[in-house]
């Protein structure tokens, strides 16, 4: 029986979370000037109409979300340069994954365009890293793909619908072999399944507040009958 693909277990993103790093990294490289990126530039890339598949409209509340998710990973940092009346976002993937320029470049438009031909990849990556032929593409791919703690990148076969073989990242969990590319109209549901996971978070918190607030309540009543009793 063949066993199922092991995910790299330190990196496992929202679609959000992936979408906010994948601006991070892209903002890094193509703007460097205005890098790190503040809240609100941040959902400016996030939700821009170029190179981004699905095009979303992300609130504001869920990219701060998703930054927290990512700074809890170890994967952005919060700095306040000076001169600068509001805080600033910076990715810190290098101190997990050590990447050199194509395969950040690489990773980076398969965080925001998702499912892709080398050939796209290639067109795609021209602004981050300029690569010579589709052979240094397939290289950089193969890296991930054989990554020793577990593939990055996976490889669907031509087949099925495919004239050609697609890549993708598996840095959100594993990706559908029908899948070539996500519909725009699966953001809104995405958006919706972020908001629902955050919820859940939220109540089960608020749940256990909610006891230890009891608990200390009859703590407190518990100490009151006996100094009454004195």
């Amino acid at each position: 029986m063949e066993e199922s693909p092991r995910h790299f277990p330190e990196i496992q993103l929202t679609f959000v979370e992936s979408r906010v790093l994948g601006c991070l990294l892209e903002k890094e490289s193509t703007t460097p000037a205005y890098y790190p990126l503040t809240l609100n530039s941040l959902q400016t890339a996030c939700n821009q109409t170029s190179n981004r598949q699905p095009v979303t409209q992300l609130e504001e509340r869920l990219i701060e979300k998703a930054l927290f998710g990512l700074r809890e990973k170890g994967l952005v940092l919060k700095v306040h340069p000076a001169g600068s009346r509001s805080p600033k976002y910076k990715h810190i993937l290098d101190q997990t994954l050590d990447l050199d320029s194509a395969q950040r470049a690489i990773l980076t438009v398969l965080l925001l365009r998702g499912v892709q031909t080398s050939g796209e990849i290639k067109q795609r990556c021209e602004r981050m890293h300029a690569f010579e032929s589709l052979e240094e593409v397939d290289q950089a791919l193969e890296w991930f793909i054989d990554y020793p703690h577990g593939p990055l990148v996976i490889r669907h076969p031509a087949g099925g619908g495919r004239r050609v073989e697609t890549y993708a990242h598996l840095l959100c969990g594993a990706v559908p072999e029908n899948a070539h590319v996500l519909p725009e109209a699966a953001a809104d549901v995405l958006e919706l399944e972020e908001e629902q996971l955050w919820r859940s978070r939220m109540e089960q918190k608020i749940q256990g507040l909610q006891s230890q607030v009891e608990e200390l309540s009859g703590m407190v009543h518990h100490l009151r009958s006996e100094l009454g009793s004195e």
